[in-house]
Order: structure tokens, then sequence, then C-alpha cells
């Protein structure tokens, strides 16, 4: 039952009263989360780690799975409710042994917050060979939600949250070729990062709709231009200055109007998505400034361009919304994972 967001039919503004400069802290306000259990890939590091301490902060237990557990570790030290597991999103085995483990304390799962990510990376690919943007972003994602599946049916009323970007404007997914195996890539992997965030608003966007008769609502996101986080680990001063983030001095730039927001900033985005009442009957919908975002419907040729000398960046591109676009990446996620839901009707 419900309308769901193919072709951006529910891709606009809802009234949340908040803004581009609100804050994690101010969206969580009022919000109790106590008995809840909430799983956040990457939730021990930059907008992950701002999420995890909202979580905490309105009650809920959080487990962090994170492939660098020591480091996880140090970051995670005195917050409480926070449990630590291993998994690695580019290893499968480790991505079931985490789950199975979860399934097997018998725990529902209320949120799933999808956020950990790579950016930048030069050409790399897993042990199957398949490259590191979309298998870390997307497909190691896509597994884990599948094997969590039941958990989340038995939360009855369940969401998922994936951290996508505005850099799902730099591609669309290539399905001839969603490995770049016979195309170039380009020198700091921006075609490979938009096609993995493009990634995670079509699967948001298909999960919605085969889950919400599970009680199930799934949520894409934009967060914001955050250099504080590690994504921007790889590139220069030099870099960063261009991309308007750094100034001469190479002091951050913040501006939230320009998207160049803070930590807590960026964080907001995600609380909202996971927990704002104002989507109880909406789903499959991607959010930018803790709001509904609007349709990009703007001509845009030379995305990369536009990113540089940052300019007012935001809006969903309607290619992450078409309905036949995100059935096939499911059906190219099932085939190169090797993993389908259970019991998950097919629409």
């Amino acid at each position: 039952m419900g309308q769901s967001n193919y072709q951006g039919a529910l891709q606009k503004p809802i009234g949340s009263g908040f803004n581009a400069a609100s804050t994690s802290t101010e969206v969580i306000k009022g919000i109790d989360l106590t008995g809840k259990t909430v799983i956040v890939t990457g939730g021990y590091a930059g907008i992950g780690l701002e999420t995890a301490k909202t979580l905490t902060s309105a009650g809920a237990t959080v487990i962090v799975p994170a492939r660098n557990t020591e480091k996880a570790q140090q970051s995670l030290e005195g917050i409480p409710n926070v449990e630590l597991e291993t998994m690695d999103l580019m290893n499968p085995a480790s991505i079931d042994q985490f789950a199975e483990k979860f399934l097997a304390s018998g725990r529902p799962l209320h949120l799933l917050i999808n956020n950990a990510g790579i950016m930048w990376a030069p050409l790399q690919r897993d042990s199957r060979g398949y490259e590191t943007h979309f298998s870390t972003n997307h497909l190691g994602h896509f597994q884990l939600t599948a094997r969590l599946w039941g958990a989340l049916v038995k939360a009855s009323g369940a969401r998922v949250v994936n951290v996508s970007s505005w850099g799902h404007h730099f591609s669309n997914i290539v399905f001839d070729d969603p490995n770049f195996e016979n195309r170039e890539y380009d020198s700091q992997g921006l075609a490979a990062y938009g096609q993995s965030k493009t990634a995670n608003i079509l699967f948001a966007l298909e999960l919605d709709n085969r889950g919400r008769d599970f009680g199930v609502r799934s949520y894409s996101l934009h967060p914001g231009s955050i250099v504080e986080t590690e994504l921007g680990r790889l590139l220069s001063n030099e870099d960063l200055q261009k991309l308007g983030v750094f100034d001469a001095d190479n002091n951050v730039v913040y501006d939230p109007s320009k998207g160049l927001k803070t930590i807590p900033q960026g964080a907001s985005t995600t609380i909202f998505a996971a927990t704002s009442t104002l989507l109880s009957n909406i789903g499959g919908v991607y959010c930018e400034n803790a709001e509904v975002a609007e349709l990009d419907l703007g001509n845009i040729d030379d995305p990369e361009s536009r990113m540089h000398g940052v300019s007012k960046i935001e809006g969903v591109m309607p290619y992450a919304l078409e309905e036949k676009t995100a059935k096939r990446l499911w059906t190219l996620s099932e085939e190169l994972t090797g993993v389908k839901f259970e019991n998950i009707i097919s629409k």
C-alpha cells in the first residue's frame, strides 16, 4: 500500500522546519529511541560517529561494525550503549558472519544506517574483481541489508537509510560496464564514486517499494560537503582548495548555504531520515538539509566543473529515481553478490 517515489513522484519538500545549518542535536530533539536497536556502518568516524553519538543520546543501542576495530574502539570510547563488531564491506564472508551473529541474538533491527563509504580512490578491485567504490558503497550494503532483512521485518516499523551524495550527479549506472573493465577510469575516480552514489539512491527507492508492505521504509540522502571526514584523505591541499572547501591558507571553509558543513550539520540529514515522523507515510525519497530534496531538472552537462569552486549544490537527478533503472540495478546486485532478500515480494 502507499505511493512509490518512482520518477520522483514524492520528491518535494515537506516542511520539516530545518535547514542547511541545522545540526543533528536539533533534529533529534524530542525523539525517544529507548529500546531501539540500530546498526551504523562506518559509525566510528566522521558523520557516522556523529550519527552514532546522536542516536545513543536519544536512548538507542547502536551497533558499529568496523574493519579496523582497534581504531573504532578508540573513537567510540566513553559513548554509552555502543557495541563494536567486526565487518569488512568488501569481504562477503565478513558481512555474512556479522549478520549471522546479529540474527542469532534474536533482536529486531529498528534502524540500519548504511553510512560507510569511500571516495576519490584510485582504480582498485575486491577479491571478486569488482571496482571498489561500487563494491564498498553499494554491493556491500546491498548484501548486508539482505542478510539482515528478517530482523528489519521483525521490528514492525524499521527504516533503512543510505548515505548517498550529490556526487551521484557524476554518473548514472553504466550497466554495460559497472566495474570499469572496458572504460576509462578518471584520475580521481569521480565517475566510479558517482555511479556508486546513484546506486545508493536507486537501492533505497526499490527497497522502499518492495519493503513497505513489511513495515520497512527506506531513504537516501546527501549529507553535504564535510572535509573533516576521512573521505578527502587522498586529496592534496591544492585539490581541496580547488573544490572550495579549503581557503588559500588551507583553513576549512564553512558555509552551509553552499553545502560546506560541520560534522554535526552533515549528520543532521541522516538523523532526519532515520527518525522524523514527517516521513512516516512516505519513503524512497532522497533528502538533503534535513528535508526532502527537489528534483534537479537543470541541464548539467559537466557536473565536475560545477563542483569546482563550490556553487550551491543541491537536488537529485531524475535518473536516480527511474523505476526501470532501480529494478535493473536490484537484479544486477543480486547477480553480482549472489544474495537475494528472503520472502520479499518482487514487484
